[in-house]
């Protein structure tokens, strides 16, 4: 599977290649803020097969937590793009800036974090629900 996408305001794109690990979307208190209130739907896959294609993101990780992950935005418009969960192999790309989100995601497989999730969050029926993450 090939994936293409990129910022709101074009500065940044980037392809991602190969089979997707999870598909889903978290509802931490953390993807909160991202989000600016919404579960973060997102699709992983293997960091072996992305890379950016045009401009340079910046980057942010807070300097408060042991293992903190890195967030990457575009530094023009701030749309976030991904994140590096500290899972080796792995980068998280945020669904909305995918060129065709219906097509390359078609929806979540799963819900993540779910102990954190605010009455308004909305589940899709039918997909499986963790408190944290699957195994843990």
């Amino acid at each position: 599977m090939k994936l293409e996408g990129g910022c709101y305001c074009g500065a940044i794109r980037y392809v991602a290649e190969g089979e997707p690990m999870m598909k889903g979307q978290c509802h931490c208190r953390e993807c909160q803020y991202i989000t600016g209130g919404g579960p973060n739907v997102f699709i992983a896959m293997p960091l072996s097969g992305f890379r950016f294609t045009k401009g340079k993101p910046r980057e942010f990780r807070r300097a408060d937590l042991a293992k903190p992950m890195t967030r990457q935005f575009c530094p023009e418009c701030g749309t976030h793009l991904t994140t590096n969960p500290n899972v080796p192999g792995m980068i998280v790309i945020k669904v909305g800036t995918l060129d065709d989100p219906v097509k390359m995601f078609g929806g979540p497989e799963l819900a993540i974090y779910t102990i954190d999730k605010p009455p308004y969050h909305h589940i899709p029926q039918g997909i499986p629900t963790f408190e944290r993450l699957p195994g843990h």
